[in-house]
């Protein structure tokens, strides 16, 4: 089967190429997914340059990728949850970094498998279970925020706008930081903008009128003023700087987990969760895929399609 792979850590996108790799070999258990769409997250290309090494092995060649939407294209033994012909959706990681999602076909466990929505595009469903079961499981940890107010960090991005919506869905008021080309995206979302920058701190407390009840960072850098602006004894969490364990927060990692991912697409499915879809690219552009990621200014999902 085609598949983009590397051979070895780099910071260099363009060894990345397509070329032919074996097919999956299927366990008891799993399920073959022909794909049909795959997301890009920053994880992506960080992993391809080494730089969780040491929390997770590599078998070279790596296929990229750990967000998957496709059909059911065969079973493992005692798979009993799906059938062929069954369109999922899943968050693929494995233990050992190799066979991911970036790819015609993948094997994957049935407990991270989810059935797909019929109204969500194979694209939309691709974009959804890593960034959106770490915004669910981010916003799960604040507790109950129906009634209160939560500010976002990086509302507009990948993660950080599936969390505002889930937030906004429980009953929250949301206060989310973006750029200011984004604030009509966040304000049709019943998200309530304030700029990055300087005095972001005060322009928060301005518009909360007063101390925010919980705080969700998805963008790292902002501890210091996640506590000046979070009431004392409020939750925080953050996906990217493991230091709020130490200042009563909590670092937050996101696991297959197919249930958790149908929680996900019901919340789709019912219209109160939308997946922006920001660029669409073959299996032969995953470089520049990953260079749209690497910007850190893309609204949406990235998607690759095989």
């Amino acid at each position: 089967m085609r598949a983009a792979v590397y051979d070895r850590y780099s910071e260099d996108l363009d060894t990345v190429e397509v070329r032919e790799v074996a097919e999956p070999k299927l366990m008891a258990g799993s399920v073959l997914i022909e794909v049909r769409a795959a997301a890009v997250n920053p994880v992506d290309w960080k992993l391809m340059a080494g730089g969780l090494d040491g929390m997770i092995d590599a078998s070279f060649p790596v296929i990229p990728g750990w967000d998957v939407a496709g059909v059911v294209i065969g079973l493992g033994p005692d798979t009993p949850e799906f059938s062929v012909g069954d369109e999922v959706l899943a968050y693929a990681r494995k233990d050992v970094l190799q066979h991911g999602t970036f790819a015609e076909r993948i094997a994957v466990s049935a407990h991270a498998v989810a059935r797909k929505p019929a109204s969500l595009s194979w694209e939309q469903a691709a974009g959804l279970p890593l960034a959106g079961g770490t915004a669910l499981r981010a916003i799960d940890a604040l507790g109950d925020v129906t009634g209160r107010t939560v500010l976002v960090h990086a509302a507009a991005g990948g993660v950080g706008g599936f969390a505002a919506q889930i937030a906004v869905s429980r009953g929250a008021r949301v206060i989310g930081t973006a750029s200011e080309r984004n604030h009509d995206y966040l304000q049709r979302l019943n998200i309530a903008p304030v700029a990055y920058g300087d005095g972001l701190a005060e322009r928060v407390i301005a518009l909360a009128g007063g101390p925010v009840d919980a705080v969700a960072d998805f963008v790292g850098g902002q501890l210091e003023t996640t506590l000046a602006v979070l009431r004392d004894g409020g939750p925080h969490v953050s996906v990217a700087d493991p230091t709020v364990a130490a200042h009563g927060g909590r670092w937050i990692w996101v696991r297959p987990d197919g249930a958790e991912t149908a929680r996900l697409a019901a919340l789709a499915e019912s219209g109160q969760l939308w997946v922006e879809i920001a660029e669409v690219f073959p299996l032969e552009r995953v470089a520049d895929a990953f260079r749209a990621s690497r910007t850190g200014h893309t609204r949406g999902k990235l998607i690759v399609v095989p």
